[in-house]
């Protein structure tokens, strides 16, 4: 079991406690504390773990993968399909800015606003699903509100360990209902200790920079007057790719402090064919986790061997190439910077 830290915030304990409760009832398509999980040596130290046949649990993805922007579809599967015991609780803001926290988990998830689900096939300790205003049934897209209270849940945790994290479509997203993932590993991601470089400081005091001596490729945002204002420049950067059609996933880190938004062309080089055979065998999905370093293998074979020096080529070929980066680097700072205030 995970070793419970002794001066949990508020949110954490409560989550900790009805995480432990659903698990209790055997809610989860696995049991996520007896899967084998290791520490790789090397320069990154990513986090291996084995969940075998995750894959063949999951529900399945309904939606094609060449489109970041796409339709909500209400016969799909979809978040207000949820068993009522998934619901671990509901929540609102309230008119003091504090979140309003509800014991007992309401009898459809349709009650509330926003909602706070168990994933049941979980890649780590107290994984679930913030869904923002479920009953609204938004597609998975990032929009400012939904983004900040992404960055709200964050830091409510207080907890370094505890990371929030986004994919998009066509970036390994597998349902197309608005909706973001957290868990808690106690650890420190590979990505979070990668080098940095400064790329500039727009308006609000956001320092914008890019991850360099890390296999993917991707932007650092921190820094700025508040919490608000650095999420504000992020969802804005969001927004820019998704409309461009660009995949992307988004890893809050440090209890909403640092921001790390990852690129990635993984399942378009599935689509048309450009993946190597052996990384398609090894059928690992490159969602936030896994480009932040923590990697879910789903093969014996592929656990046992791991290594990092495999794990980077996979990354490598996940992400965009340098040149593809460059040009869509200036295109990001290029927007940000026309959507900024002037200082």
């Amino acid at each position: 079991m995970e070793e419970v830290e002794p001066n949990l915030s508020p949110f954490l304990h409560k989550l900790f406690k009805e995480w432990d409760d659903r698990k209790a009832r055997g809610l989860f398509h696995h049991d996520i504390t007896t899967c084998e999980a290791k520490v790789l040596p090397g320069e990154h130290n990513f986090v291996a773990i084995l969940i075998e046949g995750r894959d063949q649990k999951k529900r399945p993805t309904e939606f094609g993968m060449n489109q970041v922007l796409q339709p909500f579809h209400s016969e799909k599967f979809n978040f207000t399909k949820v068993k009522p015991e998934e619901v671990i609780f509901r929540f609102q803001e309230t008119e003091s800015d504090s979140a309003q926290y509800f014991d007992g988990a309401p009898p459809t998830v349709s009650a509330s606003p926003s909602s706070i689900l168990i994933n049941v096939s979980p890649i780590g300790y107290c994984h679930v699903l913030l869904i923002p205003r479920v009953q609204e049934c938004l597609p998975q897209r990032v929009d400012r509100e939904s983004f900040l209270l992404a960055m709200y849940v964050a830091r409510e945790a207080r907890n370094p360990f505890f990371r929030v994290g986004y994919n998009s479509l066509g970036a390994f997203a597998t349902i197309n209902h608005l909706h973001f993932q957290a868990y808690y590993l106690k650890v420190q991601y590979p990505v979070e200790k990668a080098p940095t470089e400064k790329l500039t400081v727009i308006g609000n005091g956001v320092s914008i920079s890019q991850l360099v001596q890390y296999p993917v490729s991707g932007f650092v945002f921190e820094g700025g007057s508040s919490l608000e204002d650095l999420s504000h420049v992020v969802s804005n950067a969001c927004i820019f790719l998704q409309e461009s059609n660009r995949p992307y996933n988004v890893l809050i880190s440090e209890s909403g402090k640092r921001v790390f938004l990852l690129l990635q062309c993984y399942a378009e080089k599935q689509t048309s064919g450009k993946a190597s055979q052996e990384f398609l065998d090894m059928r690992i999905n490159p969602a936030v986790w896994e480009l932040g370093g923590h990697l879910v293998l789903k093969r014996r074979k592929d656990y046992d061997e791991a290594s990092e020096a495999t794990l980077c080529r996979f990354l490598v070929e996940a992400s965009l190439s340098e040149a593809e980066f460059q040009e869509l680097k200036c295109c990001v700072l290029e927007f940000l910077a026309s959507a900024s205030p002037e200082k």
